[in-house]
């Protein structure tokens, strides 16, 4: 999955739109599709800032590599430390994805939210299976 181009796309906020666009385009040619929405990265540490990223990350790309499914996954890096906490961040007043907290991770199917694991539970490998599972 990781490896081929057309299943994982990464997106900024500024390039969120377009990128939406192809994800949403390719969406009916996989068996699942998912979005995650990310802190920013750290030039420091190439991670992200946020540590329930850096925790939730690799259980999340293990359980999806893991699935025989055919699996599309948008990374989205949408929270920078100096305006994540405003109330009016362009992510938490986007009604698409009601976004509240970083790392979310989104089930997208038929162009809707199928299912959602937000903060603490996206790093829970159980919780990542059902999502996985979900019909």
């Amino acid at each position: 999955m990781f490896d081929d181009p057309d299943k994982v796309l990464d997106a900024t906020i500024a390039t969120f739109d377009g990128v939406f666009d192809k994800f949403r385009a390719e969406s009916p040619k996989n068996k699942a599709n998912f979005i995650l929405f990310l802190a920013n990265i750290d030039p420091s540490t190439n991670l992200s800032w946020c540590p329930d990223c850096v925790r939730a990350e690799p259980v999340i790309y293990k359980k999806l590599e893991a699935s025989s499914d055919d699996i599309a996954l948008l990374r989205t890096y949408v929270w920078d430390r100096p305006t994540c906490r405003t109330p009016q961040h362009p992510w938490r007043v986007d009604c698409r994805f009601n976004l509240k907290e970083v790392p979310t991770l989104i089930r997208w199917e038929n162009d809707a939210i199928k299912g959602r694991l937000e903060d603490h539970e996206a790093q829970l490998d159980h919780k990542i299976g059902s999502l996985l599972n979900a019909n």
